[in-house]
């Protein structure tokens, strides 16, 4: 007894004050902790927004990659374009002026202008004879494909022999052609690498841009 208080009651109101302070004590802490924890509807909406953003660059690169592929297969496997370097096809084209040739062409004919290869080089020109025809360049710079002139009359030059190891007449195999340039004087044609094999063409020019009109 203490001054008439029972020493029990003493410790047992001790404990009750140490009950009561520590549930204040972990409400604060619980209350705190919720104010640190964000709106369950923001974090869905944030999780959402990233989710939608990783989406739109997937595609994007999707995208992306198959526009990378149809410009391949237009313009790698399809078609080809590729600029005229030099006078070898004037007045027609000029030098500068881009050319769209096909690629997949497997069926030429007299007068096509080509794209063409010969030691890793490519060079444009127009056939004048295929398979099975007979060419002579003569003496006077004139061109006879079977024992007839050739008659053209849009070619402005005329057509001299080159002094190679060409020798006319040239009878020309399954799948060769006898390609020449429009400007004839000094242009690498069939008169310096001789005919011209199926393989060795790239594709047939289809239309030109004009230099002039870019």
């Amino acid at each position: 007894m203490f001054g008439g208080i029972d020493e029990k009651d003493v410790w047992r109101k001790l404990d009750e004050l140490q009950e009561e302070y520590q549930n204040v004590y972990d409400a604060k802490g619980t209350a705190k902790e919720a104010e640190d924890i964000d709106d369950p509807g923001e974090v869905i909406k944030n999780k959402r927004k990233k989710l939608f953003q990783k989406e739109e660059i997937i595609i994007f690169f999707e995208r992306l990659i198959f526009l990378a592929a149809l410009v391949y297969i237009i313009f790698g496997v399809i078609f080809g374009i590729t600029p005229m370097k030099n006078k070898d096809m004037s007045p027609k084209i000029n030098a500068g002026d881009l050319m769209l040739f096909y690629r997949l062409e497997n069926n030429f004919s007299i007068r096509d202008v080509v794209i063409f290869e010969k030691e890793g080089v490519s060079y444009t020109g127009r056939i004048i004879a295929k398979d099975g025809d007979t060419v002579e360049i003569t003496n006077e710079a004139e061109v006879k494909v079977n024992g007839s002139l050739l008659a053209e009359n849009d070619i402005y030059y005329s057509t001299p022999m080159y002094d190679n190891n060409v020798s006319y007449p040239v009878t020309l195999r399954e799948n060769q052609y006898f390609i020449l340039c429009d400007y004839r004087e000094g242009a690498k044609d069939s008169r310096y690498f001789g005919a011209v094999e199926m393989e060795e063409i790239k594709g047939k020019v289809i239309t030109i841009i004009r230099k002039n009109e870019l």
